[in-house]
């Protein structure tokens, strides 16, 4: 192209007019001929070279997305570990309360176990003799009644649930003060049996502990009645009772260390208060 430009220079200098003028008409269509694929090149270089620019900032893109990427799952797991701090820190600020306001003596523990078998509904704490836990406490939560320890160790003990067929506690229907023994049923859930028969207890109502034994005291909840059952012949009641407590869900609960104060009788002896009378409500 340099040689070819160089001739047409000398050509256009040196030659005569009339002859300048003929290669210039042959050269003008020449040059447009020549420069469509000089064109073309110059346009084909262009776009390598804005792909490759786009290239690169789409590699700085990639880079940069990846990096936001790590960064949002790195805060997405701090997130939920704040969030579990938070959920523990209120459990524990209601247990904290709820402690506070209980009479008897608690011990705070955290369950390290469910029981695996079929045979018992029971859990597993991490608390035991030697955090003065023993036999026949009552375990609670503030939502209510949990259960009762049945066996311990140093570092350890096992508590049967109310739910369990084998465990039973005495309840209290509270808008009627009707008294009975809550048994668990193999549905999992639990029944107050010994209801008498002239009482007006209607679904929907609430059962606490009565406090007729040591393990809990009065008023504690422990489920809401769903269905009566009275069959004809029969000399009592018994209604289904679903408890208040998720025990799937259970992660802390509170143990009663201390028995409730006895009261001293006209005999002179120490026995349990009495129950206030029964009072029935249409």
């Amino acid at each position: 192209m340099l040689v070819l430009f160089a001739l047409l220079l000398s050509v256009v200098f040196l030659l005569p007019k009339q002859s300048r003028g003929l290669l210039q008409n042959i050269g003008n269509p020449l040059a447009q001929v020549i420069a469509l694929p000089l064109g073309a090149f110059a346009a084909l270089d262009r776009s390598l070279m804005e792909a490759w620019a786009g290239y690169l900032a789409l590699r700085q893109v990639h880079e940069e997305n990846r990096r936001l990427r790590r960064e949002i799952l790195s805060l997405r797991g701090q997130n939920n570990e704040l969030r579990e701090a938070a959920v523990t820190s209120q459990r524990l600020a209601a247990l904290l309360e709820f402690k506070e306001r209980v009479e008897p003596q608690i011990q705070a523990a955290q369950v390290i176990g469910r029981d695996a078998t079929n045979w018992y509904r029971s859990i597993v704490l991490n608390k035991g003799e030697q955090d003065g836990i023993g036999a026949e406490m009552g375990v609670i939560t503030p939502a209510g009644v949990v259960g009762r320890v049945v066996k311990t160790t140093p570092s350890s003990s096992v508590v049967l649930l109310i739910t369990d067929p084998n465990n039973a506690v005495a309840g209290l229907i509270q808008r009627t003060r009707d008294e009975g023994i809550i048994e668990g049923t193999a549905q999992g859930r639990a029944r107050l049996k010994y209801i008498p028969l002239l009482s007006a207890v209607r679904v929907g109502d609430t059962v606490v502990t009565s406090g007729l034994t040591g393990s809990f005291p009065r008023g504690l909840a422990i489920g809401g009645i769903t269905r009566i059952e009275k069959e004809e012949g029969d000399l009592f009641q018994t209604a289904e009772i679903v408890p208040e407590v998720d025990f799937m869900k259970l992660e802390e609960v509170l143990v009663i260390t201390s028995a409730l104060p006895l009261q001293e009788t006209d005999s002179g002896k120490g026995s349990m208060s009495a129950a206030p009378a029964k009072k029935r409500v249409p």
